[in-house]
């Protein structure tokens, strides 16, 4: 069988290349999107591994709600396609993700 998910701790604060926000660490988790815009970059190929040489600006498409993870928003790549699953941090201390943002897509969406 396969190795498994890998997933690599990393929780460091960036500007968003989207709206350009200063985005700090998450206080609870792995932060990998803006918490305004809600968008993300390409970087990995598993969580935090930094492995994909894509680079694109990554699309909140949808949101899904997980009955163990909770919310979840998909994002999409501009550049390759790819999409990914990414955690909401709805209740995060430091920098919430927008519970407006978050509606909007599910408004857009029908999810």
């Amino acid at each position: 069988m396969g190795e498994g998910r890998k997933f690599t701790d990393r929780n460091e604060g960036f500007t968003c290349t989207n709206c350009g926000a200063e985005v700090p660490p998450s206080a609870t988790s792995c932060r990998n999107h803006c918490p305004h815009c809600l968008y993300s970059v390409h970087l990995d190929l598993n969580p935090g591994d930094r492995k994909a040489n894509c680079g694109g600006l990554m699309v909140p498409v949808a949101v899904f709600y997980h009955s163990k993870k909770g919310y979840q928003i998909v994002h999409r790549c501009l550049v390759c396609g790819a999409e990914r699953r990414n955690v909401a941090a709805l209740e995060d201390r430091t920098a919430p993700d927008s519970l407006d943002a978050l509606l909007a897509i599910m408004a857009r969406t029908g999810r």
